[in-house]
């Protein structure tokens, strides 16, 4: 089994990856490493910035990734935000029948009543630069982004809207 793990900055992508890993010792591939890695090594000219750039660039990469683990009985979570939402379109039914699909989306009265502990737990797995950027309305807008692209291409997904808990989410 593969699973897609996606959904806004901030919203517990890589803590699921690793509480799925650590239940059910599936590796898992960051999104955000392969970008790094591809950036830092030259292989592109795309930078940290180029968000719809990089989901084209790096969807290139990952779908075949997701192949070759499904081709050899493997399991594997790939997580980060460069999972386009039509990202069904590049497999066939044999295929999607071993990819399970989680879009972890915030909403505004969560965003609002935990905005301090959803910016707290950003160094949780990973240490993260501090982007002077951030904050409460483009966490919201970014959230928005994802239910509507889900939404609009008839994807589910998990709205954290009351009391999150990331053990519930770590069953699959």
């Amino acid at each position: 089994m593969v699973i897609l793990i996606t959904g806004a900055s901030h919203t517990g992508k890589t803590l699921l990856a690793q509480k799925l890993l650590e239940r059910y010792h599936y590796p898992y591939l960051s999104a955000d490493h392969l970008k790094m890695g591809l950036i830092r090594s030259k292989l592109t000219d795309l930078t940290p910035y180029d968000d719809d750039e990089l989901t084209v660039f790096l969807w290139g990469i990952l779908k075949e990734i997701v192949k070759t683990a499904i081709e050899n009985k493997q399991n594997l979570i790939v997580e980060g935000c460069y999972i386009p939402f039509d990202w069904k379109n590049s497999f066939d039914a044999a295929y999607l029948s071993q990819i399970r699909y989680i879009c972890l989306v915030m909403s505004d009265a969560y965003i609002e009543r935990h905005f301090a502990e959803i910016t707290g737990y950003e160094n949780v797995i990973e240490s993260r630069i501090p982007d002077p950027d951030l904050n409460i309305e483009a966490v919201k807008a970014d959230n928005r982004y994802y239910l509507q692209g889900c939404c609009s291409a008839g994807l589910d997904y998990v709205l954290i809207d009351g009391e999150f808990d990331i053990e519930q989410y770590s069953k699959i």
